[in-house]
């Protein structure tokens, strides 16, 4: 029969319908939800993505506005702008579009970003509390791949998961976060040995290293969950392109009993996870965090 899909676009339209009756009943009592982002150096592609974010924020009631600087603003330039809404009171949630020009240091940007207002949740401190288990923002990308996995209802606790990557903002922190639902983690990377010996053991295997069909039916054990985090544009033979995962999705699907599709699976709900992390700001600030 094959495994059961798991539809990100309609698990996200679940979560943006709560958070839009959530931000509702925060208006009504007079705490708006505002989203600030910052883009340094104005490109065609990072102001599509920005035009994206200010959709998605309208059709859930979030405020949204976007601070362009000049491609050759120094980090100090940069940093004034994020402490500039920092200490602005009607600014709930700040994020930082990536990549930046490269004489620019993300890392040391992102510390910048107060945590609470951190919607993405990459600065090192929200990391910390996820590491600790005192999560106070998850990573979007690392939130939606929880929230797909809990979909499938297969239990957590004491089961296999392979994370194969390793990076600060998907792989590592999904490896967190599964450790805190009691999983038995195993983290691959480049320098991972005999990848399918590893992969084959899990009950839930985690793909987000963006190398097309990295994946295939030999590394997956019959019956696991498979969330596919990579996308990658691949040249076709007639010289177009088309988007996939790091999975060989076919033969894969036949042999797995869930999976993610790409696109339609982890992205559509990293869209919804960055809402909901916008929506936890504003709440985390009328808490008085």
């Amino acid at each position: 029969m094959g495994a059961t899909i798991i539809d990100g676009n309609a698990l996200a339209a679940k979560a943006k319908a709560e958070v839009q009756i959530r931000v509702r009943e925060l208006t009504t009592a007079g705490q708006r939800v505002h989203l600030s982002a910052v883009l340094v150096g104005s490109t065609p592609a990072g102001e599509l993505y920005a035009s994206r974010q200010r959709q998605a924020c309208a059709a859930v009631g979030i405020d949204y506005d976007l601070i362009t600087l000049p491609h050759d603003s120094d980090h100090a330039a940069v940093a004034h702008a994020i402490q500039r809404l920092n200490s602005d009171a009607s600014v709930t949630g700040i994020m930082l579009h990536l990549p930046l020009p490269p004489h620019l240091d993300a890392t040391e940007l992102q510390y910048a970003i107060d945590p609470v207002k951190d919607v993405e949740g990459v600065n090192p401190a929200n990391i910390g509390n996820v590491v600790y288990g005192h999560t106070l923002i998850a990573p979007c990308t690392a939130r939606a791949v929880i929230e797909l996995i809990e979909w499938t209802k297969v239990p957590l606790q004491g089961a296999e998961a392979v994370i194969v990557g390793a990076s600060e903002i998907a792989g590592k922190p999904i490896a967190l976060l599964l450790a805190e639902k009691l999983a038995t983690v195993t983290l691959c990377h480049i320098a991972t040995r005999d990848l399918p010996s590893h992969t084959r053991r899990a009950e839930v295997l985690v793909s987000a290293v963006g190398k097309p069909n990295l994946i295939t039916a030999a590394h997956v054990r019959p019956g696991a969950v498979v969330v596919d985090v990579g996308i990658n544009r691949v040249r076709q033979p007639d010289g177009s392109f088309k988007t996939t995962g790091d999975v060989e999705y076919e033969p894969v699907r036949d042999l797995a009993g869930f999976i993610t599709p790409v696109p339609g699976g982890v992205g559509p709900m990293t869209v919804a996870m960055l809402l909901k992390n916008t929506l936890r700001s504003a709440e985390l600030r009328q808490a008085g965090r």
